[in-house]
């Protein structure tokens, strides 16, 4: 009866005594339970023919019966994935010694997993991911010669990997992700040569990688990231050509690339960053002719970035924070001296060797003093062009005519108003070449309004991301100041959160979070000097026609200089956006942006404003999340909206999915500055849930 509408609980099915499958998934099935025991799994221990049990992605609501042990023996399969099954794995599982695979990931299990399920000899497949399971992985489970999965993700268990787990030869996927697993690899893990997908990320593993790395023969998915691993990356691995993904990133692992990366020849994705990786990527890396994702952001790497091949593809998003590397300009990096202006340098300079001793003193003490003298000049002409640039913003742009802005906008008609700031009011408009436009307007008797423009100028004249808003042109006379934008024909992303017409679904609102995360990102550690928004919120956020977010409104950022991590402003942003240091003192550094971008997150996923009237001294939106969180009652601070759009997934995944993403945003809204996630940390985070979202989507897809 599995994939309809049923209701109700689930009967008491034990006089079927002849009974050998029972297939319920799919339902909206509850478990009646006395006591809180799911009462018809008792009553299946009538049926001693039993060997199939199915009730995953039902709503059972209930603890497994101490009684499951007396199930029949013929039993092989026991899947309840997806069920609200709450309270420990009862001891007696262990006397079910048919049993080939348990299925009970994405529920709400607790406590250990029992040291008997080392009698179940025959077992294949552990499926437990998705609770929030302690303690230690069992050594019983060595004793299972035939199990093949084990998965344990998103759990609590700790301690270290089974010594007697690389005896287990039979194992083809060991995923023990997102733990608070700790110590080294035990060296005989790496002999299990049959492993075909391996994921220890987001774990507390450390020590070095073996050599012995290499046996992974078969393998085609290793993620290793988000562990402590230092040392360097063995070459051997070279020797693992079935790998298609490969990610060693945020660890603390230094040396260089090796070259035999090369050898990998199935390779798609490869992921370094984050780590201390020095020397130069490796020109032979440019022959992996299926690699489509490449990382080695922030690591010491230096040298000329291979060109060839996959590189081609590459953006500079994937070699960001390696401060020696060069290459061509579109990825943002110094240009590479060529060997031809080498070689003459070293021409050069034995040519001025040659000569007599005093001539060449004399000779260099003259070149020395016309340098420093022009090095003056430079200076001062430089310091010269960058205050022209501040104070007439015409100097870097091209200039847009008054009559051609009043052209474009219908002499600034209402019907091509787009809104009204603290600073201006934008225009939509059309340029004389055909090119749609906003046109913000400052008003410019107000000297605030003037600062705004000159800063806006400033700022986004040198900033180039995807997810940052465009300046195309500006006009600036005595008594009137524009600047000219790109269009943006969705809007801002306030009008989408609360207008009736509007509707954004989960995954949209992923990606426009992922968005503006890494324009933040871009802003915060991917230029020379950290720049500061300082006024992050939903109407600072306008999407273009793909729905992809762009950042806007720098009127009252701030730019750092070299070694500055925070700064004073009598400027204030946004009531209900800005964090406590800012509102109170005048603080402002890049932590304050992580704080408006928790509360921006927030307000995304519950549809709430900060300033809601609901909110008072005793309650906000930080605290409101915060306290569902504790109760496990997220459903009822999500959007509405959210909940129809998810309709297919299960109550429970739901919940831990939206958990995941409260639980982000509070890490941005600590109190303490310093105790706030890192904007870095912050990508890979949404990234990740938008990933894991999109697999547990897909895995009620195909349920249904």
């Amino acid at each position: 009866m599995s994939s309809n509408s049923f209701t109700g609980s689930i009967p008491d099915l034990g006089n079927l005594r002849l009974l050998k499958r029972l297939y319920l998934a799919g339902n909206n099935l509850t478990g009646e339970s006395s006591k809180g025991e799911l009462k018809f799994l008792s009553s299946l221990t009538n049926c001693r023919y039993l060997e199939n049990i199915e009730v995953s992605l039902n709503q059972l609501n209930g603890v497994l019966p101490t009684s499951l042990g007396n199930l029949s023996a013929s039993l092989q399969m026991f899947e309840a994935f997806g069920c609200k099954i709450k309270g420990t794995i009862p001891a007696g599982i262990g006397n079910l010694t048919s049993l080939t695979g348990i299925y009970l990931d994405s529920n709400e299990l607790t406590g250990f997993i029992p040291n008997t399920i080392g009698k179940l000899k025959n077992l294949e497949r552990i499926y437990l991911e998705y609770n929030r399971l302690e303690g230690y992985i069992p050594t019983a489970i060595c004793q299972l010669s035939k199990l093949g999965d084990i998965y344990i993700s998103h759990n609590m268990i700790g301690g270290a990997i089974p010594a007697c787990f690389g005896e287990l030869k039979s194992l083809q996927r060991v995923y023990l992700d997102s733990n608070n697993l700790t110590s080294t690899i035990p060296l005989n893990f790496w002999n299990l040569n049959g492993l075909v997908g391996l994921n220890l990320s987001t774990n507390s593993f450390k020590g070095y990688l073996p050599s012995e790395i290499s046996n992974l023969k078969a393998a085609t998915d290793v993620d290793l990231s988000w562990n402590q691993f230092s040392g360097d990356i063995p070459s051997s691995i070279g020797s693992a050509q079935s790998i298609v993904y490969l990610s060693m990133a945020h660890n603390k692992l230094q040396g260089h690339i090796p070259e035999s990366l090369s050898n990998l020849i199935s390779l798609e994705t490869l992921d370094l960053s984050f780590n201390n990786l020095s020397g130069m990527i490796p020109k032979s890396l440019e022959t992996l002719r299926y690699l489509r994702h490449f990382n080695v952001s922030v690591n010491e790497l230096e040298g000329e970035i291979p060109s060839g091949g996959c590189f081609s593809n590459f953006s500079s998003e994937s070699f960001r924070q390696n401060h020696e590397l060069c290459g061509v300009a579109r990825l943002q990096v110094l240009p590479c001296r060529t060997k031809h202006s080498k070689s003459k340098s070293v021409s050069s300079l034995i040519k001025y060797v040659v000569p007599p001793l005093l001539s060449t003193i004399l000779i260099v003490t003259i070149l020395l003093i016309l340098i420093r003298r022009r090095n003056q000049y430079v200076k001062m002409k430089t310091e010269e062009s960058q205050l022209a640039a501040i104070h007439s913003p015409v100097a870097f742009l091209r200039n847009v005519s008054y009559l051609e802005l009043v052209r474009a906008t219908d002499s600034f008609s209402e019907a091509n108003l787009l809104g009204k700031g603290s600073f201006g009011t934008v225009y939509r408009g059309k340029l004389d070449d055909g090119t749609d436009v906003a046109v913000k307007v400052f008003h410019s008797l107000s000297e605030r309004a003037t600062k705004s423009f000159y800063a806006e100028c400033k700022i986004l004249s040198n900033i180039r991301h995807r997810n940052l808003t465009k300046i195309l042109s500006c006009c600036s006379t005595t008594d009137f100041k524009a600047l000219v934008l790109d269009y943006m024909p969705n809007s801002n992303l306030e009008r989408w959160l609360y207008s009736q017409d509007c509707c954004l679904s989960m995954l949209q609102r992923l990606n426009i979070a992922i968005d503006v995360a890494s324009a933040l990102e871009y802003l915060h550690c991917g230029l020379t000097t950290p720049i500061v928004h300082c006024d992050l919120k939903p109407n600072n956020i306008l999407l273009d026609d793909e729905m992809t977010a762009h950042l806007c409104d720098f009127g009252i950022a701030k730019i750092f200089e070299q070694d500055m991590h925070m700064a004073q402003t009598k400027t204030l942003a946004t009531i209900g956006y800005m964090a406590p240091e800012y509102g109170i003192h005048g603080t402002v550094s890049t932590s304050g942006d992580i704080y408006s971008f928790g509360i921006t997150l927030l307000e995304m996923f519950t549809g709430k404003k900060p300033t809601d009237d609901m909110f008072g001294e005793e309650m906000n939106l930080k605290s409101l999340v915060g306290e569902s969180l504790r109760r496990k009652s997220l459903m009822e601070v999500l959007d509405s909206d959210l909940m129809r759009d998810s309709e297919q997934l299960s109550e429970v995944l739901l919940q831990q999915f939206v958990s995941s993403i409260f639980c982000l945003a509070l890490e941005c809204l600590n109190d303490s500055p310093e105790d706030r996630m890192s904007i870095s940390n912050i990508v890979d985070g949404l990234r990740k849930a938008k990933l894991e979202y999109l697999a547990i989507r897909g895995k009620a897809e195909k349920a249904a």
